[in-house]
């Protein structure tokens, strides 16, 4: 799930995942972040779930995916998709 706030002219976004699905560490790794895994990861919230956020320009469109342990890439199924990565347009 992707939840956005707008906030003194810029827009946070929040990537949302359950605490344990899947299980071990989960970074969201895009465009917005040179593609660099660990530098976003999913921290465990107290209401089942776990998230980050980033902070954002508006009208950015930015490119995303998850990595999850052992290299495993996944997307998210709430976002738009081109062929290869979630899109999120702020």
């Amino acid at each position: 799930m992707i939840k956005r706030a707008r906030d003194n002219g810029s827009t946070r976004i929040t990537f949302c995942l359950p605490v344990d699905d899947p299980a071990g560490p989960v970074s969201v790794v895009g465009d917005f972040n040179d593609w660099e895994p660990g530098r976003h990861t999913l921290v465990r919230r107290s209401n089942g779930t776990r998230s980050v956020a980033v902070t954002l320009e508006p009208g950015a469109t930015v490119r995303f995916r998850y990595l999850a342990e052992n290299g495993v890439w996944f997307d998210d199924e709430s976002a738009e998709h081109d062929g290869q990565n979630g899109i999120v347009t702020v």
